[in-house]
């Protein structure tokens, strides 16, 4: 880890301020490249340039297929934005409510599972101790980094992370900064 940390000690972590477009940008960004995922993000911007939870409710289906998302990520985007708007999701509490919670809370959504809901932990709250062990980019990182590329199991990771303690999110953006340089933002 301390390698890894010299190697990129010029990068950083950080928010991009507003909890709902992060989660919809992670919900297009769901089983596809970062590059297209980017791709289609942008069309969305572009065909939307207010997005808000009530532009994104609003908008037709078709236009948003236009953009290139999938019928059912267009329903996920519209299932957040309706809690959102009806006051499911609400900023405010995540504040006074541990990880586990707001996971619980986000999984609500459509589209939205564990995953997702750790990535908006690690990018949008910069909670500082998350460690997603589902995350393939993880997993390689370790595996490249600790086990000669063995594969690796959840429970060794568990124990691997132990001394990255509270600092698990930092300790795994170093990782992925490992196998990819260029910082993924959600």
């Amino acid at each position: 880890m301390r390698q890894l940390i010299a190697q990129f000690a010029d990068a950083s972590l950080e928010s991009r301020g507003c909890a709902f477009t992060t989660l919809a940008r992670s919900i297009v960004g769901q089983q596809i490249s970062v590059k297209a995922a980017e791709s289609i993000w942008q069309r969305v911007i572009t065909t939307i340039p207010d997005i808000t939870p009530q532009t994104i409710v609003a908008a037709e289906q078709e236009m948003l297929r236009a953009c290139g998302l999938s019928a059912r990520k267009v329903t996920y985007l519209h299932d957040l934005s309706r809690h959102f708007t009806d006051g499911n999701l609400r900023e405010t509490a995540w504040a006074d409510m541990d990880d586990e919670a707001i996971i619980a809370d986000l999984i609500k959504v459509k589209g939205i599972g564990r995953w997702t809901a750790e990535m908006f932990l690690i990018f949008h709250l910069q909670r500082s101790d998350v460690l997603p062990l589902d995350d393939i980019g993880l997993q390689r990182a370790i595996s490249q980094h600790y086990f000669d590329r063995q594969s690796v199991d959840k429970k060794t990771i568990i124990e691997l992370a132990k001394p990255w303690r509270p600092w698990r999110s930092v300790a795994t953006w170093y990782l992925w900064r490992s196998l990819d340089p260029l910082p993924v933002a959600y």
